[in-house]
């Protein structure tokens, strides 16, 4: 997949984006700043202890990292059924709503985790193995990439 950068009429045009793949265990976090990145960058992870650490811990991070915009990933079967893992992240989208007026936005990312996988078998940087401790960060930079590919959908020119 070849990535656009936004073109300058965009809205998300010189716009951070934090990307965030929310899981029970760890949370992989992937950056992108429009028109000064070449492409969404991981972030790191965030491993899950309480909501509320979490909730400090991105709380610091949008703040140090002046971001302008959240995405946060949805699971979905590939029917479009929702799961248990989609109430959840659901649910942490409105936690998350509590501690900042940013906008944030949804992105299906249904098969992302296996997208992930594929991304790095085939890539040198991860010589060509699935990383585990680097997983949700690789996820939730294709959750990115989809946001910003399916932008025109959020931000209608």
């Amino acid at each position: 997949m070849s990535f656009k950068s936004p073109e300058p009429t965009h809205p998300l045009y010189q716009k951070k984006i934090l990307s965030i793949d929310y899981g029970s265990k760890v949370i992989g976090l992937a950056c992108y700043h429009a028109n000064r990145d070449p492409y969404p960058l991981s972030y790191g992870r965030v491993l899950y202890k309480s909501i509320e650490q979490v909730l400090s811990e991105l709380k610091i991070i949008i703040s140090d990292e002046f971001i302008d915009i959240i995405v946060v990933g949805v699971p979905y079967l590939t029917d479009g059924t929702a799961t248990k893992q989609t109430k959840q992240n659901l649910h942490f989208i409105k936690e998350l709503e509590k501690i900042t007026n940013l906008p944030l936005y949804q992105q299906d990312e249904t098969l992302s985790t296996y997208a992930a996988e594929e991304r790095m078998k085939s890539s040198p940087a991860y010589n060509f193995k699935v990383d585990l401790k680097k997983i949700d960060e690789v996820s939730a930079c294709i959750i990115l990439e989809d946001f910003i590919a399916n932008s025109h959908e959020s931000f209608p020119l």
